[in-house]
């Protein structure tokens, strides 16, 4: 033990700061909002024991919780693959050995930066609203536009477009990976006459499996967590008609507007459930697909 302590103590004293701030400034949370999601609680008067009724009500009668799942999951079936595609895409341009590569990563990135800002939101909702500059362009060229935003069968793409647009975290993953990949292998492709799209279903997509493995799971995260721009955009109701409802919202609501905090704990924990399925998923079915350089057969 002591020659572990001892072999280990450097890793530890650096590690130190984020295991003080896990045990004396989250545990303690976590920990409450898993006995408050048991409870009823107003944040008034003290919380009273109700078993599983909170999770009762919510996977039979909540009809609204329901509502926000299959929001929540259309976001995510929609944008994370989107912006990951637009990613790679974008990240394969600049990888062709661009000039001022530097300056290009910088206004890229950007985006990602300042997407999860309100000023960006109130902006989004402005540029989709009917007056807004997308129906301006759309009228130039003799296309009927709409109120993108309050249109129940087209706000969600607004924010699934704004989800596109904060492209730049993954795509600099994406470029540090395409140049992970050795040049010789693209030669050696483009001497045996290999078409483009062959090397890239042959050689980038195999050998940047990691990398979209990496990328996969924390935009999917993210997805699942988006609540700012939903909010904005949705007036903090989800709206219109609940076509905006996602899950963080609707958590949102519960606790501090209706100020259902132990079903509000409640639902954060399905929550949490649900990004660790997802999560476990992604790495269970990552051995079919992902190969690393070090695999041995």
């Amino acid at each position: 033990m002591k020659r572990f302590l001892a072999r280990n103590a450097p890793g530890y004293l650096f590690l130190s700061p984020w295991l003080l701030g896990f045990f004396l400034l989250a545990l303690g949370p976590i920990l409450v909002s898993l006995y408050l999601s048991f409870t009823r609680y107003d944040m008034v008067s003290d919380p009273r024991w109700v078993g599983l009724g909170n999770y009762e009500y919510m996977f039979s009668r909540d009809r609204r919780f329901w509502k926000a799942l299959e929001v929540t999951f259309s976001y995510v079936v929609l944008a994370v693959p989107a912006r990951l595609a637009f990613a790679l895409a974008v990240a394969m341009l600049l990888d062709k050995g661009l000039r001022t590569i530097g300056l290009y990563r910088a206004i890229f990135y950007l985006p990602s930066l300042l997407g999860a800002s309100v000023a960006i939101a109130i902006l989004w909702r402005e540029l989709f609203a009917a007056s807004g500059v997308v129906n301006e362009v759309l009228g130039f060229f003799g296309i009927a536009g709409t109120d993108w935003i309050t249109n129940p069968k087209t706000s969600l793409y607004t924010l699934v477009a704004l989800a596109v647009w904060q492209f730049g975290s993954p795509m600099l993953i994406f470029l540090a990976g395409l140049r992970g990949i050795p040049r010789d292998l693209y030669e050696a492709a483009e001497i045996d006459g290999t078409p483009k799209w062959r090397q890239f279903t042959r050689i980038t997509l195999p050998l940047l499996a990691p990398v979209i493995f990496f990328n996969l799971v924390l935009q999917t995260i993210d997805a699942f967590k988006t609540f700012s721009s939903a909010f904005i955009i949705s007036n903090g109701v989800g709206a219109p008609a609940d076509s905006l409802l996602f899950f963080t919202v609707y958590l949102f609501n519960e606790a501090f507007k209706f100020f259902r905090m132990g079903y509000a704990s409640a639902l954060a924990w399905v929550l949490l459930l649900i990004i660790a399925a997802f999560t476990a998923l992604a790495f269970f079915t990552s051995k079919y697909w992902v190969h690393y350089d070090n695999d041995r057969d």
